[in-house]
């Protein structure tokens, strides 16, 4: 009698052929300029603005709103003093008074604080040693961003003071260029982060959280703020053999991808008494072909019920992420879209989803309502 595999041993792999079938189609599709977009992202810090989306790419960075009717407004739009900046990721936040900020940062490892009530710079963040690669936000406590880089560390800043709180790099840190950064949803002290090591570190910033709370009731130069290291990641996972270029925590579950055509659905397994050391027990996989360049970023719902991603032939895979097996709800194509996409953009509810390509252009498309 053959051996039978243990439940749970081996991955479930969802089927590339759509299920639960949702129908999308394009209703709208602008030019923003010739240079590739990086990132696209609606605002899901204030609920006011929650159809409001920027996008980035070479020196300057959009502001859009979807109307009815796949109509995309232009709001506001930055161009930065230096034409030579090339914006790879931005990111919604707010001061603690509540006013929207973008944050944005690229190749130049400048980031810029956009205070986009007043439309204008509210701060920008020296203190990277090369690009910046990604910008999030914590949803807890929208004042706080991480960036990743490609000075092979993470940084925790605070927008409303300037202040560099922590710097997550050193002895157990990433080895090569850091690619993507998320906070934990729940957890405010945890955090993880990816790269061109081919590694997923988990941290924890607990122990240094007196800093963070000092860093919102700080009146001195940002430069005298007592910036701390963090030099060990609670786990350190190797799950894939390439780069990784992003993760995102789904609940305590992360999802992360590297250029080998899926999306892993796995849960961090710590070692007691043995700080980041540990393992990444692999749960489910997400197929998406053509997806084997690096730099293509996931996006979900606010529930984080789906996930979409584009692939380097334009096409868009949207993956239902809770189910068990993963279910394929709608697979996205058009005989225009042929360039790769760096980045999608799903709205609130998923009803509409967003793309920014490499020729410059962004892509609205709308979930075709039913009739039951």
């Amino acid at each position: 009698m053959a051996a039978r595999v243990p439940l749970g041993c081996e991955p479930v792999v969802g089927s590339l052929t759509p299920s639960r079938k949702k129908e999308y189609r394009v209703t709208n599709r602008l030019q923003e300029g010739k240079r590739p977009l990086y990132g696209v992202v609606f605002n899901f810090i204030d609920s006011r603005y929650f159809n409001v989306f920027a996008t980035v790419g070479g020196n300057r960075v959009t502001v859009y709103q979807c109307l009815e009717g796949g109509v995309i407004a232009v709001l506001q739009s930055y161009i930065d003093e230096d034409k030579d900046e090339s914006f790879y990721t931005v990111s919604w936040a707010c001061n603690i008074d509540g006013s929207p900020f973008l944050v944005a940062g690229g190749i130049n490892g400048v980031i810029r604080v956009i205070d986009s009530g007043k439309e204008k710079i509210h701060k920008s963040f020296v203190g990277h040693g090369d690009s910046v690669n990604e910008i999030r936000t914590q949803p807890l406590k929208p004042s706080l961003v991480l960036s990743a880089s490609k000075d092979e560390s993470v940084r925790l800043w605070n927008v409303h003071t300037g202040i560099c709180i922590l710097v997550f790099a050193g002895a157990g840190g990433h080895r090569n260029e850091v690619l993507s950064v998320d906070f934990h949803p729940t957890d405010i002290y945890r955090i993880a982060s990816c790269g061109m090591d081919n590694t997923v570190k988990i941290w924890s910033m607990k122990e240094f959280w007196t800093y963070v709370e000092k860093s919102f009731t700080w009146t001195d130069l940002p430069s005298k703020f007592p910036t701390k290291y963090v030099q060990f990641p609670l786990l350190i996972a190797s799950v894939h053999n390439n780069y990784v270029d992003c993760n995102r925590w789904l609940g305590d579950f992360i999802l992360s991808k590297s250029v080998d055509n899926e999306i892993l659905l796995w849960e961090p397994k710590m070692k007691e008494q043995s700080a980041g050391e540990g393992t990444g027990d692999v749960l489910q996989k997400y197929p998406v072909p053509e997806c084997d360049i690096w730099f293509i970023k996931l996006s979900f719902d606010y529930h984080y019920k789906t996930a979409a991603i584009g692939n380097r032939e334009g096409k868009i895979f949207v993956w239902e992420v809770q189910t068990s097996p993963p279910t394929l709800i709608a697979k996205l194509s058009h005989v225009q879209s042929k360039q790769p996409i760096r980045q999608t953009a799903m709205s609130f509810d998923g009803s509409t989803i967003l793309s920014c390509c490499e020729d410059g252009t962004i892509w609205r498309w709308d979930v075709v309502a039913t009739t039951s």
